[in-house]
């Protein structure tokens, strides 16, 4: 058995493990624009949404090597806005590509060969390839310390306002997991690939009502919560 105490003792191991313990994780692929129009695109490995009535994201960017705060941060605090796009296996070169750490001034989607698709709610580009979209509002910035000069990280939340879907990854009126294929990332430099074939499904037993939250029905759980809420009539 490994253990040992991150940051007090060693693992003992060719090569950290922290990052390839907590797999597979979504990319988050954020595009923004900064105040001076200059158009920047990352992918970032720590990403979530974090609930879904309204629904909330959030991507975690730690510092450079030289302790500067990703432009990623910069642009979405300054301008307010931010978009992701899914990181699939068609686009995983560009995804990559991306990644390559840049001036502030380069447009990454321009090094990367992406046409750009306008949104329809914030000024902010968005990946025309990608088959999955979100227009997103910054709501707020948690900065967590760390130990240079890149364990300092920004927590940066933000609300979906606006989602783009392609029609052709759709399945009877379902998001297909198989026909979007998004990448994921793993540890050290893996990553995996979600293929029609490592999809199984499980519904949780129990009340049934509960699983609204798990498939995400804003309105289904605004109904159910009506009903909760009813005032019985006095007698």
């Amino acid at each position: 058995m490994v253990f040992y105490e991150p940051g007090k003792t060693p693992h003992g191991l060719p090569r950290d493990p922290f990052k390839a313990c907590v797999t597979p994780r979504p990319i988050g692929w954020i595009s923004t624009r900064s105040k001076d129009g200059i158009d920047n695109l990352a992918p970032y490995s720590q990403f979530n949404n974090l609930t879904f009535d309204p629904p909330y994201v959030m991507f975690s960017a730690n510092q450079d090597l030289n302790e500067n705060r990703k432009d990623s941060t910069v642009n979405a605090e300054a301008t307010g806005e931010f978009c992701w796009n899914v990181a699939t296996w068609d686009l995983r070169e560009a995804v990559n590509a991306t990644a390559e750490w840049f001036a502030g001034e380069v447009d990454e989607f321009e090094r990367a060969g992406l046409e750009k698709e306008k949104a329809k709610l914030v000024n902010v580009p968005m990946v025309k390839a990608s088959p999955i979209k979100f227009e997103c509002k910054h709501y707020t910035t948690l900065r967590l310390p760390g130990n240079p000069p890149m364990g300092a990280v920004d927590v940066v939340i933000g609300r979906v306002i606006a989602i783009h879907i392609d029609e052709s990854v759709l399945t009877d009126g379902m998001i297909d997991p198989g026909k979007v294929q998004p990448i994921a990332r793993c540890g050290y430099h893996q990553y995996a690939r979600v293929t029609a074939e490592s999809i199984f499904e499980m519904i949780i037993p129990g009340d049934p009502k509960q699983l609204v939250g798990l498939e995400g029905n804003m309105d289904k759980a605004k109904a159910i919560g009506a009903v909760g809420h009813q005032v019985e009539p006095t007698r």
